[in-house]
């Protein structure tokens, strides 16, 4: 099994099978637009445009599990993204990522890569996934981990 197995609703609504970016490495963040971290949404946009020709695509599971912190509706959020961080890279629909009803990929993730003293539960947003080109879980970073902290483990997933 790999990231692979699961399809997820893009923000407009189109639901895709993640099997489209089979070979690239992918970068996986809850999102809240109202959080202390909003402010990563900068450099995983820079990330981004750095790497995408390389090789790495930034996936974006927008969040309200969280004091909140991800109100809005789809195209509030989508509206968002690009006005105030120019976001390109794939955003998808508000998800829960803990708990009963979280999405099947965030159970997989947690269960591959869990967190501090092997805690499986997301505890905030922007906790960060990096999947392989094969569509394993290979790390799993915490939100105050800076998306530049992650560029040398990127850079060596796309052997640069």
């Amino acid at each position: 099994m790999s990231v692979y197995d699961f399809e997820a609703k893009k923000i407009d609504g189109e639901v895709v099978s993640l099997n489209v970016f089979k070979g690239d490495v992918l970068l996986i963040v809850n999102t809240a637009s109202k959080c202390g971290f909003t402010p990563q949404y900068d450099d995983l946009q820079s990330l981004y445009q750095k790497y995408k020709d390389k090789g790495l695509t930034v996936l974006g599971f927008p969040c309200n599990q969280f004091l909140g912190q991800e109100p809005g509706d789809e195209l509030e959020i989508d509206s968002f993204c690009r006005l105030n961080y120019g976001v390109t890279f794939p955003m998808f629909a508000k998800v829960d990522v803990k708990g009963k009803e979280a999405h099947p990929l965030f159970e997989y993730l947690t269960e591959n890569a869990p967190g501090v003293m092997g805690s499986k539960a997301i505890k905030w947003n922007f906790t960060k996934f990096l999947v392989d080109k094969e569509g394993n879980v290979v790390r799993r970073y915490a939100p105050q981990t800076k998306p530049f902290e992650i560029e040398n483990d990127i850079k060596e997933l796309l052997k640069l």
